[in-house]
Protein backbone atom coordinates (compact mmCIF):
# COMPACT_ATOMS: atom_id res chain seq x y z
CA UNK A 1 0.00 0.00 0.00
CA UNK A 2 1.18 3.46 -0.82
CA UNK A 3 2.72 5.25 2.14
CA UNK A 4 3.12 8.99 2.59
CA UNK A 5 5.75 10.77 4.64
CA UNK A 6 5.61 14.48 5.45
CA UNK A 7 8.65 16.51 6.35
CA UNK A 8 9.76 20.11 6.66
CA UNK A 9 7.79 21.27 9.65
CA UNK A 10 9.31 23.35 12.40
CA UNK A 11 9.28 26.62 14.28
CA UNK A 12 9.08 29.85 12.30
CA UNK A 13 8.43 33.45 13.19
CA UNK A 14 5.35 35.26 11.94
CA UNK A 15 5.97 36.42 8.41
CA UNK A 16 8.41 33.63 7.78
CA UNK A 17 8.33 30.73 5.34
CA UNK A 18 8.46 26.96 5.39
CA UNK A 19 8.30 24.31 2.71
CA UNK A 20 6.67 21.02 3.55
CA UNK A 21 7.21 17.88 1.54
CA UNK A 22 5.00 14.84 1.09
CA UNK A 23 6.93 11.93 -0.36
CA UNK A 24 5.39 8.66 -1.42
CA UNK A 25 6.73 5.15 -1.26
CA UNK A 26 6.21 4.24 -4.90
CA UNK A 27 5.61 5.62 -8.35
CA UNK A 28 1.87 4.91 -8.30
CA UNK A 29 1.75 8.15 -6.32
CA UNK A 30 1.56 9.91 -9.67
CA UNK A 31 -1.95 8.55 -10.14
CA UNK A 32 -3.16 10.19 -6.94
CA UNK A 33 -4.66 13.54 -6.24
CA UNK A 34 -3.12 15.05 -3.13
CA UNK A 35 -4.55 17.19 -0.39
CA UNK A 36 -2.78 19.07 2.36
CA UNK A 37 -4.77 19.31 5.56
CA UNK A 38 -4.06 20.84 8.92
CA UNK A 39 -5.38 20.37 12.41
CA UNK A 40 -4.88 22.79 15.26
CA UNK A 41 -5.54 21.79 18.89
CA UNK A 42 -9.25 21.61 19.59
CA UNK A 43 -10.19 22.13 15.96
CA UNK A 44 -11.34 19.90 13.17
CA UNK A 45 -8.99 18.84 10.43
CA UNK A 46 -9.41 21.18 7.49
CA UNK A 47 -8.23 21.03 3.93
CA UNK A 48 -5.71 23.71 3.08
CA UNK A 49 -5.30 22.92 -0.58
CA UNK A 50 -5.23 20.15 -3.13
CA UNK A 51 -3.65 19.27 -6.43
CA UNK A 52 -5.00 16.82 -8.97
CA UNK A 53 -3.01 13.82 -10.13
CA UNK A 54 -2.14 15.57 -13.39
CA UNK A 55 -1.41 18.89 -11.67
CA UNK A 56 -4.13 20.40 -13.85
CA UNK A 57 -6.26 21.62 -10.98
CA UNK A 58 -5.40 23.16 -7.66
CA UNK A 59 -7.71 24.50 -5.00
CA UNK A 60 -6.86 26.66 -2.03
CA UNK A 61 -8.71 27.53 1.14
CA UNK A 62 -9.47 31.25 1.32
CA UNK A 63 -7.35 31.57 4.43
CA UNK A 64 -4.16 30.65 2.55
CA UNK A 65 -4.72 32.08 -0.91
CA UNK A 66 -1.83 34.23 -1.98
CA UNK A 67 0.42 32.82 0.74
CA UNK A 68 0.59 29.05 0.14
CA UNK A 69 1.54 27.30 -3.07
CA UNK A 70 1.37 23.64 -3.99
CA UNK A 71 3.50 21.87 -6.57
CA UNK A 72 4.49 18.32 -7.35
CA UNK A 73 7.62 16.74 -8.71
CA UNK A 74 6.71 13.43 -10.30
CA UNK A 75 10.20 12.02 -10.61
CA UNK A 76 10.68 12.45 -6.87
CA UNK A 77 7.17 11.23 -6.00
CA UNK A 78 6.79 14.38 -3.95
CA UNK A 79 4.27 17.14 -3.45
CA UNK A 80 5.43 20.38 -1.90
CA UNK A 81 3.58 22.94 0.17
CA UNK A 82 5.33 26.29 0.11
CA UNK A 83 4.06 28.46 2.95
CA UNK A 84 4.96 32.16 2.95
CA UNK A 85 3.98 35.03 5.21
CA UNK A 86 3.02 32.60 7.93
CA UNK A 87 0.63 33.73 10.63
CA UNK A 88 0.04 32.46 14.14
CA UNK A 89 -3.23 30.94 13.00
CA UNK A 90 -1.35 28.71 10.54
CA UNK A 91 0.16 26.77 13.43
CA UNK A 92 -1.06 23.18 13.30
CA UNK A 93 -0.11 19.66 12.43
CA UNK A 94 -0.03 19.41 8.66
CA UNK A 95 -0.98 16.19 6.91
CA UNK A 96 -0.85 15.14 3.32
CA UNK A 97 -3.49 12.78 2.02
CA UNK A 98 -4.02 10.94 -1.23
CA UNK A 99 -6.78 9.49 -3.32
CA UNK A 100 -6.39 7.86 -6.71
CA UNK A 101 -8.28 10.02 -9.15
CA UNK A 102 -8.59 11.83 -12.47
CA UNK A 103 -5.81 14.00 -13.78
CA UNK A 104 -8.08 17.03 -14.00
CA UNK A 105 -9.80 17.19 -10.63
CA UNK A 106 -8.88 17.16 -7.00
CA UNK A 107 -10.19 14.29 -4.88
CA UNK A 108 -13.75 14.83 -3.83
CA UNK A 109 -14.55 17.17 -6.69
CA UNK A 110 -18.09 15.82 -6.75
CA UNK A 111 -18.52 16.24 -3.02
CA UNK A 112 -16.87 18.30 -0.30
CA UNK A 113 -13.26 17.42 -0.91
CA UNK A 114 -12.87 16.93 2.80
CA UNK A 115 -11.29 14.32 5.00
CA UNK A 116 -13.73 11.63 3.93
CA UNK A 117 -12.67 11.92 0.29
CA UNK A 118 -9.12 10.73 0.90
CA UNK A 119 -7.92 7.16 1.43
CA UNK A 120 -4.32 7.48 2.51
CA UNK A 121 -2.71 9.73 5.10
CA UNK A 122 0.74 10.60 6.28
CA UNK A 123 1.72 10.87 9.92
CA UNK A 124 1.77 14.66 9.97
CA UNK A 125 4.39 17.31 10.60
CA UNK A 126 4.16 20.07 13.18
CA UNK A 127 4.26 23.72 12.15
CA UNK A 128 4.68 26.25 14.94
CA UNK A 129 4.45 29.97 14.26
CA UNK A 130 5.70 32.06 17.12
CA UNK A 131 7.91 35.02 17.83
Amino acid sequence: QLQLVESGGGLVQPGGSLRLSCTASDISFNEYGIGWFRQAPGKERERVLCISSGSISTEYADSVKGRFTVSREYAKKTVYLQMDNLKSEDAAIYYCAAKKGPRMYCPGYESSGGVEDYDLWGQGTQVTVSA
